[in-house]
């Protein structure tokens, strides 16, 4: 997957307020958009990850369970310029697909793998830990289509939801025992962020290759949940397996954002969440890594 940044009506970023559902979870699509190709290193405050339907691709018939804590399939097809469901898709870091989930306030983060079957149908168990208005991110690249896109669609869970603030901004998380330390300043043109991970004080320096990388990076924009997927700079083998992992982003826009950094160790897939503020820039930060518009292999 390629550095991006997608934006939308939910778009682009984290925090948006939203209505709760009393009753049937309801399902909400965007409206539907013409817009560049993917494929280089920038992107434009329009490619913003928050439409359902880009360059002829639709994110479709998307189901769930309706209420939380109630065990169900969550179900979608991705259709064609031709209308029908899209079967053959080019693996992308070890997957076909990869689907990213999170509410509305940027809580209840999953991003997970679901799998399809000969009707062009992708499924995954799925059970909604609480009520609120979520968006769906589907990532993936068609094998005959424009390259790598991402669309996406809302999905209400009913019940009385509570939105919870953007947490407070901060340079270090502590997830399942381990320490992440953040280094560097997301810009909006151009900079390059740096994790460090620790366990106990000591630097992990065998992280374990999670889909084809030794780190996985997802910024949301806090108003309104844009989208941004950057893997790191370097090669599994080559590079070393941490502490430190180094990635190179651009933030469409100055505010608030919040950080979802991936890492597996110890056959467990860890997320590090960060708050963070961008500030507006007109020049890119140098860098001692180059650039690479997947996000990484020098």
């Amino acid at each position: 997957m390629q550095d991006r940044l997608r934006f939308a009506a939910v778009g682009g970023g984290l925090v948006a307020l939203f209505g709760v559902a009393l009753g049937i979870g309801a399902l909400v699509g965007e409206p539907t958009g013409s817009a560049p190709d993917h494929g280089a290193m920038a992107h434009t405050e329009q490619d913003t990850g928050l439409s359902d339907s880009r360059s002829g691709y639709t994110l479709a018939d998307l189901t769930a369970p309706a209420e939380p804590n109630r065990a169900g399939a969550l179900r979608f097809r991705i259709t064609g310029p031709d209308a029908t469901p899209v079967t053959r898709f080019t693996t992308q870091h070890d997957k076909k697909l990869h689907l990213i989930v999170v509410r509305s306030d940027a809580t209840e983060y999953r991003h997970v793998h679901p799998t399809m079957d000969d009707t062009g149908t992708w499924s995954i168990d799925w059970t909604w830990a609480a009520p609120g208005a979520y968006r769906v991110f589907a990532d993936f690249v068609p094998e005959q289509g424009p390259g790598d896109l991402v669309l996406s669609r809302t999905f209400t869970v009913a019940g009385a939801a509570t939105t919870q603030p953007l947490p407070p901004e901060s340079r270090s998380a502590t997830v399942d025992g381990y320490q992440v330390r953040m280094t560097g300043e997301l810009r909006t043109a151009g900079s390059e962020l740096r994790f460090t991970v620790t366990r106990d004080g000591a630097p992990v320096t065998d992280l374990e290759p999670y889909l084809g990388a030794y780190a996985h990076l997802v910024a949301l924009r806090a108003n309104d949940l844009a989208y941004l997927h950057v893997h790191p700079q370097g090669e599994i083998g080559r590079t070393p397996a941490g502490p430190e992992v180094t990635f190179h982003a651009q933030a469409p826009s100055a505010g608030p954002y919040r950080l979802y950094l991936d890492f597996s160790h110890g056959g467990v897939v860890h997320t590090a969440e960060f708050t963070v503020r961008v500030e507006s820039s007109t020049a890119p930060s140098t860098s001692s890594g180059a650039h690479h518009p997947d996000g990484g292999h020098p």
